[in-house]
């Protein structure tokens, strides 16, 4: 409702919030959205936010669409902030929480950036979207394409976990399977899309989606009682949840409703795919690909992520780290977080706890201290990996 513009998220140079934007002409970089935060402020108050919707749109002054007619909801975010005692226990932690994105439509976090970007994509009378995507996210888009009466057309590799292909196909999306890579579906997506009139909506190479996930910032600010907690654990492919929520910690402070400090950030990647892990401990500004990258856990199969540089800069300034799990530690705990606190995560949500456990015996996190795990999908899409 009070986007004012957008800036390259490298060099800052103001683009046009008017028109449909991808990733910034002067730097070939991600764009952020900005806003007017105290025009914002006058509406969007923590007593207002007490009688609003169980949505994200709760937020709706600090989101780009611009008329409520326009915006392409299934009911998204709000999602539950779960105390996780008896998994504490087993490490003295009275603070230990996990964020269950599962319960957001299609199963995934990947609801939050497809609402605003679908929306966007509506408000600029766009027809025809595409995506290249380990899964969950073309789940999203092919359910938010299909409420808003758009053509969605998905390229995924061959081996995506086969839910993921159902859902799409069954929501009425093209589907392309592709035998390589996200990275490779990307390269598709960019080769067709001039000639199909396709607008992509790939991860941060269009402004949007990054404004649903930032939502995670805020929610999680109230419903702590606006007090942040002292470590977060991101599982991180393309990482715009991450991005996001250092972005809303920012918008938050400029609202007053938070302080200068930060929770520590730790993005949770595979082993078998572990880009920002490599070039965090090289202390290096940009992450190179991770070649040859392989783990079951698809949403974390991402070598190449465009906000590599956000990603990084934001884990530095906190004070977090990065953390590389195999994949049979996230199957092992996953039925560990399961059996403990009813949850069924994705294996990328079980990567968190799995790190978690690296952190403490590093003494990088405390016992005493408040820490939210994130458990980005439901299990129930990667049977694969439990021998179903």
């Amino acid at each position: 409702m009070h986007l004012t513009h957008l800036a390259c998220t490298l060099c800052g140079q103001k683009h046009d919030a008017n028109v449909a934007q991808n990733v910034s002409t002067c730097c070939s970089k991600p764009l952020f959205a900005h806003y007017d935060l105290q025009a914002a402020a006058r509406t969007l108050t923590k007593d207002s936010l007490r009688t609003r919707e169980k949505s994200l749109w709760r937020y709706r002054e600090v989101l780009p669409v611009r008329l409520a007619t326009d915006i392409v909801s299934l009911g998204e975010g709000f999602t539950p902030l779960l105390s996780a005692p008896r998994l504490g226990a087993r490490h003295g932690m009275s603070q230990l929480y996990i964020k269950d994105e599962a319960q957001n439509p299609t199963g995934s976090f990947k609801a939050r950036g497809m609402t605003t970007a679908v929306s966007m994509a509506k408000q600029f009378g766009l027809k025809k979207l595409a995506v290249p995507s380990a899964g969950n996210a073309a789940g999203a888009l092919a359910a938010y394409a299909a409420r808003a009466g758009m053509e969605a057309h998905i390229f995924m590799p061959r081996d995506t976990p086969r839910a993921n292909i159902i859902e799409c196909e069954q929501m009425g999306a093209n589907v392309t399977l592709i035998a390589g890579l996200i990275t490779d579906c990307g390269a598709e997506v960019a080769r067709r899309k001039t000639a199909e009139g396709w607008f992509d909506v790939s991860t941060l190479k269009e402004p949007y989606r990054a404004e649903g996930k930032k939502t995670l910032g805020y929610e999680l600010a109230e419903q702590l009682n606006w007090q942040l907690p002292d470590a977060i654990l991101y599982p991180t492919g393309g990482g715009t949840g991450l991005i996001g929520m250092w972005k809303a910690f920012d918008e938050m402070e400029q609202l007053g409703w938070i302080g200068s400090k930060r929770p520590r950030m730790y993005t949770v990647q595979a082993t078998g795919c572990q880009p920002i892990v490599r070039a965090f401990q090289s202390g290096e500004k940009f992450a190179a690909e991770h070649l040859g990258a392989q783990t079951k856990a698809s949403g974390l199969r991402v070598p190449k992520a465009i906000g590599d540089f956000i990603m990084l800069d934001a884990l530095r300034k906190s004070g977090g780290g990065a953390v590389a799990i195999p994949d049979q530690d996230m199957i092992t705990c996953t039925k560990e977080v399961g059996a403990a606190e009813g949850v069924f995560p994705a294996p990328e949500g079980a990567a968190c706890y799995a790190a978690l456990k690296q952190l403490l015996a590093a003494g990088q996190v405390r016992p005493e201290e408040s820490v939210v795990l994130f458990n980005t999908s439901t299990g129930l899409k990667y049977l694969e990996c439990y021998g179903a």
